[in-house]
């Protein structure tokens, strides 16, 4: 699967797409969901859930590990992806699609620091 170029993409293998509303939805690389094979488990905070930049935003688990999962900066929790908490497979099939995690609102992406693009992201990644 290419690496969506309308994303930005995170040393610890999240991906983050600013939406029209503002928000910004947020999920695992296809190279990460690679890396944990079959993944069993999402776990995510709720909606409404202050997050603070480099802290977790929830975990995934799969039959090799667990993985928290990071934010870049401050945001609040505006919305939980039920479908990937229902179907864990979803992050292995399509993880830039159906298998999002969650949607962040109250952050400026401009103001990330080392979020790179979908180019850097492959070229750092062996892609």
């Amino acid at each position: 699967m290419p690496t969506p170029t309308n994303c930005r993409y995170s040393e610890s293998h999240e991906w983050f797409r600013p939406e029209a509303d503002g928000t910004v939805t947020m999920g695992i690389t296809q190279h990460a969901a690679d890396a944990l094979t079959d993944i069993t488990f999402v776990q995510m905070h709720k909606a409404g859930s202050a997050v603070k930049a480099g802290g977790s935003v929830g975990e995934v688990e799969s039959v090799k590990t667990s993985s928290e999962i990071y934010v870049p900066i401050d945001a609040t929790v505006a919305a939980v992806n039920d479908a990937a908490h229902a179907d864990p497979s979803l992050l292995n099939s399509d993880p830039y699609g159906k298998g999002w995690l969650v949607r962040l609102s109250g952050c400026d992406l401009s103001k990330a620091a080392g979020l790179m693009d979908a180019a850097t992201y492959d070229s750092k990644n062996g892609h």
